[in-house]
């Protein structure tokens, strides 16, 4: 499947990055490692889909963020239990 760079419309793959990302509640900031990216080969852009960033605040908005360290993969933050099924003040779906 042929990945076009949101940014430049040119070619790009699938990779990973470091994200820094402030917790829901304002108290500190998170470093997640290996997070999936899109790497632009003709701009040099990397950046995250719309649907990883909305997974990532789902995540840190239902799960007990006095537990995550001040890093932690994409994988680990994905696995952490919830506190609720979803995220019941999202109207956008």
């Amino acid at each position: 499947m042929e990945i076009k760079c949101e940014w430049c419309g040119g070619n790009a793959s699938s990779g990973e990055n470091t994200v820094y990302w402030e917790l829901p509640d304002g108290s500190r900031a998170i470093v997640i490692t290996m997070t999936p990216a899109i790497n632009c080969q003709e701009c040099d852009m990397v950046y995250q889909t719309d649907n990883i960033i909305k997974e990532i605040e789902d995540q840190l908005f239902l799960v007990d963020t006095m537990i995550i360290g001040n890093s932690i993969s994409f994988k680990e933050l994905m696995v952490l239990p919830r506190l609720l099924k979803r995220n019941y003040f999202d109207f956008s779906s």
